[in-house]
């Protein structure tokens, strides 16, 4: 490891923080370590996880073992990385809370700092009118069993849950979601467990799917699933807003962040190798982009109790209204910086009222697109493939080997400029397949419509 080099002060406006409420309100700095564990947590293991099945039905089960093993390396060691950076550049005297500042003043760049912003403003929006989108189907499975004839459609279900994030939405600062993100690790924890012993309980008994574990036939099918597999595993693992994570915790927060990802990483461990393990045992190639359409086929029986199902679904929607929150914490952040004086109480009427109006405006928003595009999955493939690459995956690297200068000669080096132009390759090959299934499933998109495309 190279000595690091003294971080320049660019005169970024963005890093002045006299009068910055988005930095005083929003990410205020009074964490644990723990707690950066909870949001990253919140952050990355979600209900995508019931995807990791699909993703081996792509790929098979060793490429898939592979796959997952390796991405989860290089995403830890990529995270460890920007902790490293950022903690270097609070040693210097300039504390960074913002990925963009960040990515700007080590990179010497103005038009980095726009780059930043707007890839991650689209993958934070993406994720919360995503997951807006999920619980309304959530809200729908569970309608359509009490009630398979009723009147409600899709998007009645997603007008009540942007109703309820926006009551949610009203917490001031990422740091208020510390509890609420412990609850989501453990919901995660809950209806992992849950999908496990369902597709365990689905994969023994007498209405047991036939399994086959055969790839596709067509050598061309079978390249556009393993790069679709490969770039979902991507996004899976992906979160893109670490700096802002980091900025929670209390200084100085040198060395906390590597115990925070050492917490998510065995949540991890334990979700995506079970979840995927026993999706694809059960399921083969008939495994569904979410497992639990697999464990509650539309024609025959149900493959596992009912109860375990809907208590999953349950735990599921609610973990949805906290990734929805810990996503909409960069927005969130930008219009305070613009809305809020500091100088002012963060309940005072002066910041109380534009906050309510501006999140509620916000999340009406993301609740609207979610009801207008049920075929928003595949929109957020292309942008997850854009977005989560460069921001996990090629900045890390790359901001660490300027602030630190390895020697061109060293294996560090040589480590971090590989995974940047393997995974650069990685997010050309996802985008294009993601566009390719956003094209053949064209025909499928409905404006409004209760149905959603997979």
């Amino acid at each position: 490891m190279g000595k690091p080099e003294p971080i320049q002060h660019d005169p970024f406006p963005e890093i002045h923080r006299d009068n910055d409420a988005g930095a005083a309100f929003v990410l205020e700095s009074k964490g644990e370590w723990w707690h950066a564990g909870f949001h990253l947590t919140t952050a990355i293991v979600g209900p995508t996880v019931l995807t990791l099945p699909y993703v081996f039905r792509g790929i098979g089960w060793a490429l898939g073992f592979i796959c997952l093993t390796v991405m989860g390396l290089v995403t830890f060691y990529s995270y460890y990385l920007m902790s490293l950076v950022l903690d270097h550049c609070e040693k210097s005297g300039r504390r960074h809370i913002r990925f963009r500042e960040l990515a700007a003043d080590v990179l010497g760049s103005g038009w980095m700092f726009y780059f930043v912003i707007l890839i991650q403003t689209a993958v934070n929006t993406g994720i919360s009118i995503g997951a807006t989108l999920l619980a309304g189907q959530c809200l729908q499975i569970m309608y359509s069993e009490l009630s398979p004839h009723g009147p409600l459609k899709l998007y009645h279900f997603i007008a009540m849950v942007t109703v309820v994030m926006i009551f949610l939405s009203q917490f001031p600062s990422f740091h208020s979601l510390r509890h609420i993100n412990l609850a989501s690790l453990f919901l995660s924890l809950g209806y992992t467990s849950l999908v496990v012993g369902a597709c365990i309980h689905a994969g023994t008994s007498k209405n047991a799917p036939p399994r086959d574990y055969s790839l596709e036939a067509s050598h061309v099918s079978r390249l556009f699933s393993a790069f679709t597999s490969i770039s979902i595993i991507a996004a899976i693992f992906g979160n893109g807003i670490l700096p802002e994570i980091q900025a929670t915790l209390a200084p100085p927060a040198t060395g906390k962040m590597l115990k925070g990802l050492m917490l998510c990483y065995a949540v991890i461990l334990v979700t995506f190798y079970s979840a995927s393990v026993s999706g694809y045992w059960a399921f083969g190639n008939k495994a569904n982009s979410n497992i639990l359409k697999s464990l509650m086929p539309d024609e025959g029986p149900s493959l596992a109790p009912t109860w375990v199902l809907g208590l999953a679904i349950i735990f599921i929607l609610l973990q949805l209204f906290a990734i929805g929150l810990v996503y909409s914490q960069v927005a969130y952040e930008i219009m305070e910086k613009k809305s809020a004086d500091a100088n002012k109480a963060v309940f005072a009427p002066r910041n109380l009222i534009p906050r309510i109006i501006l999140r509620t405006l916000y999340m009406t928003l993301c609740g609207f697109f979610a009801a207008m595009l049920p075929f928003f999955g595949d929109i957020n493939g292309v942008v997850g493939a854009i977005g989560f690459i460069p921001l996990d995956f090629i900045l890390p690297m790359l901001l660490y080997n300027m602030t630190f200068k390895p020697r061109k000669s060293s294996i560090i080096f040589w480590i971090n400029t590989c995974i940047m132009v393997v995974f650069s390759c990685v997010g050309l090959l996802g985008s294009f397949s993601s566009i390719r299934k956003l094209v053949l499933d064209a025909n499928k998109f409905k404006l409004f419509s209760s149905e959603v495309v997979d």
